[in-house]
Parts: C-alpha cells; sequence; structure tokens
C-alpha cells in the first residue's frame, strides 16, 4: 500500500508553488488563503522539510521544494492524461437514454417538461437503439421485458395494462365490433408476435376467435395508428393510450383489463450509478413511473 499524503495537499503544493504566492493559489482553488496555509504546514511537517521561504520579494522555493514541483506537476499531468483518455468527451452533464420508440414517444415526451424545468443543468439524449460501440456512454436503459436483468441494476417501472380497443367507425349502435369479423393487430418483439391477443381472449375466456390471424407491425405506434384508421383492433397496454382513451378516439370493446406480464424496467450498469445525473433521473422516474 502506497505511503503517501493526501492528493488535496499535494495539489495545493502544486499551485502555490505555480503562483509563488499563497493567495493567489487559494483564489485558483477557490479556498481561503488560511486553509492553503494548513495544508502547507502539514506537508512540510509529513516531509520535515521547508518548501518555500517567505522573502522581501515574495515566496520562493527551498532547495527541496525546487526538486519536488517538477515531478508533482509531471505526476499531476500523468493523471490528467490517464482520466481525460477513458471520460466520454462533453457528456459530463449529458444523460443518455435508451428507450423503446413507442413508450419514449407517447410517455417519457409527456413528462419530459417536468423534468427539463427541476434539471435544467441535465441535457438529455433519448434514442431508441443499442449498439455495441454506444453500449459505454449509455446511462440508462428502459428495456420491455418479463424479467429483471441479472448483469446490473434492474427494477420494474411498470407493468403493461393490456385492453382490447377499436375504432369508433367499427361500433355499431354503441355494440362493439364482432372480434371473429375483423383483422387483430399484432405487435412484433425480438422478430416474434407478444401473446397479447392470447393472454386477453384467454382472461375473457374466448376460444372462438383465431388469435393467429389478423396483420402485424414491428412497432406499438405502427398498431395504434391503423387501430385509429379502423384498420383493425388491437390489445394495447392503456397507459400507451391515454390520451385516445380520453377524446374517444379509440374505444374500450369491453371493461376487462390484464395485467402483465410484460412491463417496462429501467437497467443502469454497475459503474453508471454512482453518477448524480443517473439517481436524479431514476428518482424522478419513479416519482412519475408510480404517481
Amino acid at each position: 500500500m502506497r505511503q503517501l499524503p493526501s492528493l488535496n495537499m499535494l495539489r495545493i503544493f502544486e499551485e502555490v508553488a505555480r503562483h509563488r504566492s499563497f493567495s493567489q493559489a487559494a483564489l485558483s482553488l477557490n479556498v481561503t488563503q488560511g486553509a492553503v496555509s494548513r495544508q502547507i504546514k502539514q506537508l512540510e511537517d509529513y516531509l520535515g522539510v521547508a518548501l518555500f521561504i517567505r522573502t522581501p520579494q515574495g515566496l520562493t522555493l527551498t532547495d527541496s521544494g525546487t526538486a519536488l514541483s517538477p515531478h508533482l506537476s509531471e505526476a499531476f499531468d500523468h493523471i490528467e492524461r490517464a482520466l481525460q483518455a477513458v471520460r466520454i468527451p462533453n457528456l459530463r452533464q449529458r444523460l443518455r437514454i435508451v428507450a423503446p420508440p413507442t413508450w419514449a414517444t407517447r410517455w417519457l415526451s409527456a413528462h419530459l417538461r417536468a423534468f427539463v424545468q427541476r434539471y435544467p443543468d441535465i441535457s438529455l439524449s433519448v434514442t431508441n437503439s443499442l449498439g455495441h460501440d454506444s453500449l459505454a456512454e449509455i446511462d440508462c436503459h428502459i428495456r420491455f421485458g418479463l424479467e429483471a436483468a441479472s448483469h446490473c441494476s434492474s427494477r420494474l417501472l411498470v407493468m403493461e395494462r393490456h385492453i382490447a380497443v377499436a375504432s369508433p367507425e367499427l361500433f355499431s349502435n354503441d355494440e362493439p365490433p364482432d372480434l371473429r369479423q375483423f383483422p387483430l393487430l399484432h405487435i412484433l418483439h425480438d422478430g416474434k408476435r407478444l401473446k397479447v391477443w392470447e393472454n386477453w381472449l384467454a382472461a375473457m375466456g374466448r376460444e372462438d376467435v383465431d388469435a393467429g390471424q389478423g396483420l402485424e407491425f414491428s412497432t406499438l405506434d405502427q398498431v395504434i395508428h391503423t387501430a385509429l384508421a379502423g384498420g383493425g383492433l388491437a390489445v394495447i397496454d392503456r397507459q400507451m393510450i391515454e390520451k385516445e382513451l380520453a377524446n374517444g378516439s379509440l374505444l374500450p370493446i369491453t371493461p376487462v383489463e390484464v395485467v402483465g406480464p410484460y412491463g417496462y424496467w429501467l437497467d443502469v450498469a454497475n459503474d453508471k450509478q454512482g453518477l448524480s445525473k443517473v439517481r436524479l433521473f431514476t428518482e424522478w422516474l419513479g416519482l412519475v413511473s408510480n404517481p
């Protein structure tokens, strides 16, 4: 184990040696002159030698101080270069988020104004792709799935609450559309259909409807827009269509609601958990997801 005085003590010595002034060093480091003087005295006590001499012309380095100063400056230069080599440039206050496109568009966007107003110093970057080249730059990953991830800090934000909906034009005399007469709209996830229709039909006890028929889409937004246009019936998380349910552009086929098994999870890499911008975002996200 290295026997070293505090880095702060050494940093103060380097600053005093550069300026040849306690007061200038204090100003540069945003501390009091007394604090600088105390740190230098402690370093001298640790080394057992004087580092500075006060003269009528000002502060000068002793032989020991002259010998130490360039080595410390070089050491701090090495530390700075090492940190710059691993630090992601220009991202100290930029929070990078990867999120499913429909969740980002329909849920996150509607709530971001409150976050931006609360934390104006944090700049957000929201994307929907998670490439290997940019993995180290990602601070938070919002993931659609069934369970927590095992390789990082992972917690459930909210479970989906599925309801079957249709455009008002498919209702006849206030009667909901027949599930067997219109296409069922399906959402693909990782190239496979999500079994939201199967789960909803099982909850309804409907064995007379072929859950395999219908149209499939790569994004939930495509399903929502097709349903709005009267192109079929959809089972959708009601939290994604709050606006459409409120204005009546989509109507529930029945009041039955199926919770889960899918949900939205917040994944944070272990080396990102200590960042203040990540902590502030995750705390805020927890509050707005579960009001």
